[in-house]
């Protein structure tokens, strides 16, 4: 489908965006377009994923967004509401009997950092942002009904977990089994005893990694809270390094991370020694969705080594205690 024709019947249920142009600019875990209005002005559309969030679920998204804005005084991205006033909208997609949830937001200015950056400012001012969101969880009540993932160890590395089952994906055989079987029964030891107490386990964004940051004149901006849900708070900091867990970069990147958190709130030496295992437990989420999204760029261009990379930074992990090299 490269047309969009689902998409350009779709953007009527908005004022102003009939005849705008949708143009593809991320396939993730949804279809995001940017779409050029007619007056000139842009706007961000959300396309769900088929059965993967609930209706309920993307509206308490939505509510933690505004709640995060209006009583924390964070940047989070503003959705706009149809012409029905509700900010959840349905159509078809994909074909008539494709109906996806679709959610617009304003479009917001700035760009998303690469890795090859000066990373540790936008990570200094990212743990900040972590504070604060964590903050606003523990005194924050949320609306009744509230819906979304939970993500533990059984919902990551069951063989029914949320990304799918990371045992069939690419390259997982053989001696990288093997070392894989291990990291899961130590995932699993590790995070039963630690706990999942108040002070360590809330409502999070669960995917703060570089392509859903802006930075703009300096300021680092939290972007796309599709897959926030109740984890680990360290969980954050593990999803910031997605992709280049093993690089040189990540122990002062953990460092900045956790200068910037401790400003806004407290972070245990205790918690601060589970990271790494919370970065293999992303890891492993990761190798699931690798398999589970094939269709999408990411995961092909990550197909050939994503596994063995795995394979080798468990490795370390299980006879170290430590990511690092």
């Amino acid at each position: 489908m490269s047309d969009w024709n689902g998409v350009r019947a779709a953007l009527a249920l908005w004022d102003g965006l009939e005849g705008g142009l949708p143009v593809l600019v991320n396939l993730s875990e949804n279809h995001t377009f940017r779409v050029d209005c007619p007056d000139g002005t842009r706007a961000i559309l959300r396309v769900h994923r088929p059965h993967y969030h609930s209706r309920l679920a993307i509206e308490s998204e939505l509510a933690w967004m505004q709640a995060l804005r209006t009583e924390a005084g964070l940047f989070t991205p503003r959705p706009i509401p149809g012409r029905n006033g509700l900010l959840v909208q349905q159509a078809p997609f994909d074909g008539p009997d494709d109906i996806r949830h679709m959610v617009l937001f304003h479009f917001e200015a700035g760009e998303e950092p690469v890795v090859d950056d000066d990373l540790s400012p936008i990570f200094t001012q990212l743990g900040a942002l972590a504070a604060q969101c964590h903050a606003h969880v523990e005194r924050w009540q949320p609306p009744t009904p509230f819906e979304r993932q939970v993500w533990t160890a059984e919902a990551v590395l069951d063989p029914d977990a949320i990304w799918g089952d990371w045992r069939v994906a690419p390259g997982v055989e053989g001696a990288v089994r093997s070392h894989i079987d291990r990291l899961d029964m130590a995932l699993r030891e590790k995070l039963a005893a630690y706990g999942r107490a108040p002070d360590r386990f809330g409502l999070i964004h669960a995917d703060m990694r570089l392509a859903n940051l802006l930075v703009e004149d300096g300021t680092t901006r939290l972007i796309d809270f599709d897959d926030c849900g109740f984890c680990w708070f360290g969980y954050d900091f593990a999803a910031a390094i997605s992709f280049f867990e093993d690089a040189e970069t990540v122990p002062a990147l953990r460092s900045a991370w956790l200068e910037g958190y401790r400003r806004y709130r407290a972070f245990s030496a205790q918690h601060e020694a589970m990271l790494d295992t919370l970065v293999m437990l992303r890891r492993m989420a990761l190798l699931a969705w690798s398999g589970s999204h094939a269709e999408t760029e990411l995961a092909r261009s990550i197909h050939g080594t994503y596994a063995h990379g795995t394979a080798e930074l468990a490795e370390r992990y299980l006879s170290t205690g430590s990511i690092d090299r």
